[in-house]
This record gives structure tokens, C-alpha cells and sequence, in this order.
């Protein structure tokens, strides 16, 4: 392959990342906005809703406790605070009986899907804001706030997301 063909092929990749980072700039802004504002945005059935701190926590804040185990340290039982997901799906207006899965993206850009099946199973899926009691810190000050999703039947703690700003019910 010559050097014209490979600055030629180096060029166009060039330019489609321009374009995808003009196509995501707006979606990426209103994310780091609801992630600064302690907002959740969540999208299904055709609407888009945002809710604030105060809205969700008047959903039903519930104390738990969930085992958190990661790669680099041994498995620790920890108390949580926080939403059931469906009560904040509801909120939103959308019904997720007759939905697939529910998408939820952090800000760091990690991504989880759940089942509409898990989202609905009592004592499963929680957004929380507290960690043993204070307020989960955002990821500049080295927290996984300030809302994480927790699947509490997740044995290895897999399938948890930090930083969640997005939600997409489909």
C-alpha cells in the first residue's frame, strides 16, 4: 500500500470522527449539564423527561444493603439509599410491562442494559445517591455519584453503572 493510499484512508477516518463528534456534541453537553445538575434524563415512547434530585427523591427512598465486589478488593457488604428504578421510570410516564430493556449510560460513558423483567423484580434495581449514609460524590471528586445504579441481585457486581445520567426505556 503506498503513502498517498494510507494519508488518503488516515484523512477519511479524520473526518468521519469530525462528523460523529458534531452529531454527538448536543447530546454529550446535555448529559455533563444533568450530570453537574444532579439530573437524570429519561427517554422512551417517544418523550424525553428530566428529573431533578428533588423528584426523585419523593419516590419512595428505601435503605438497603448490597455486597460490592470488584476486581481489586475482597467482597464488602455496604448500606445503600435509594430509588426502586421502576418508580423513576414511572415517574417519567413510561410503562415498562410492555418493554424490552431499559438502557442506562453513565457520564464516563459506561454503559449497562436490564431487562424490563429485573427493572420490575421487588428489591432488585435501585438508583442511589447515598453510600452508608452521605451523598455519593461525583466522579471529579473520586465518587460514583451522584446517582449509581445498584442490581442487587448481581452477584460480582458486574452489571452496576457510576455517574448515571441517561436512561432509555425501549
Amino acid at each position: 500500500m503506498s503513502n498517498r493510499t494510507i494519508g488518503i484512508i488516515i484523512l477519511i477516518l479524520i473526518i468521519i470522527t469530525g462528523v460523529f463528534a458534531f452529531i454527538n456534541r448536543e447530546m454529550v453537553k446535555d448529559n455533563r449539564e444533568a450530570h453537574e445538575n444532579a439530573e437524570i434524563i429519561i427517554k422512551g415512547g417517544g418523550s424525553e423527561t428530566k428529573l431533578n434530585f428533588e423528584d426523585i427523591a419523593n419516590l419512595g427512598e428505601e435503605e438497603f444493603t448490597a455486597i460490592l465486589d470488584t476486581s481489586d478488593s475482597d467482597p464488602k457488604e455496604h448500606s445503600y439509599t435509594g430509588i426502586p428504578l421502576v418508580n423513576i421510570i414511572e415517574k417519567a410516564g413510561i410503562n415498562i410491562e410492555d418493554k424490552k430493556q431499559i438502557i442506562v449510560k453513565g457520564i464516563d460513558g459506561y454503559t449497562i442494559a436490564l431487562s424490563s423483567k429485573e427493572v420490575m423484580d421487588k428489591d432488585n434495581v435501585y438508583l442511589v445517591y447515598k453510600l452508608n449514609g452521605k451523598f455519593l460524590k461525583g466522579k471529579e471528586e473520586g465518587g460514583s455519584g451522584p446517582y449509581q445504579i445498584i442490581v442487587r441481585k448481581d452477584e460480582f457486581s458486574q452489571r452496576w453503572c457510576k455517574f448515571v445520567v441517561e436512561m432509555e426505556v425501549k
